[in-house]
């Protein structure tokens, strides 16, 4: 794979991508990685909580049927993939490849929009979840930019 030429803005833009892409990414893989170790001992009370800081943590307290903690499981490990493959994105996005740019963008950006839509909306979180919500949009529209920037060329 040849390296893009970059003009200095679309080499800053980039690179800011690909940090930003970096901190949501960990952020993830360890969001995801805690809620599930907190799910297999038991902790489901506080593995919820996790992700819905804003709702009181004696509100989420019961049993849960096992089919709620497969789905909830589910998540916690779509919460860890979706970082792993902006984490794997990031060297690419600094060199300025689109593929990886896009990638990152469609991986981070579904994620999050669904974050935004039915956690933050829904007024249950906390930070740092909407903060994570601003940094993946931030490296979507620097990764993009950075792409468009004249002179830029794959």
């Amino acid at each position: 794979m040849s390296t893009p030429t970059q003009t200095p803005l679309s080499r800053i833009l980039l690179r800011a991508s690909c940090i930003l892409w970096v901190v949501w990414g960990v952020v993830h893989i360890f969001a995801g990685v805690v809620t599930l170790q907190m799910i297999s001992e038991g902790d489901n009370a506080e593995a919820f909580h996790g992700i819905l800081s804003k709702i009181e943590l004696s509100t989420l307290q019961g049993d849960y049927p096992d089919p709620v903690m497969a789905l909830f499981s589910q998540h916690a490990l779509n919460l860890a993939w979706f970082g792993v493959v902006t984490l794997l994105c990031a060297p690419w996005v600094w060199r300025g490849a689109r593929s990886a740019v896009y990638l990152a963008a469609l991986v981070g950006g579904m994620a999050d929009l669904a974050y935004f839509l039915f956690i933050d909306l829904g007024g249950y979180a906390l930070p740092p979840g909407p903060q994570m919500t601003y940094i993946c949009a931030a490296a979507i529209v620097s990764g993009v930019l950075g792409l468009r920037s004249p002179n830029h060329q794959t």
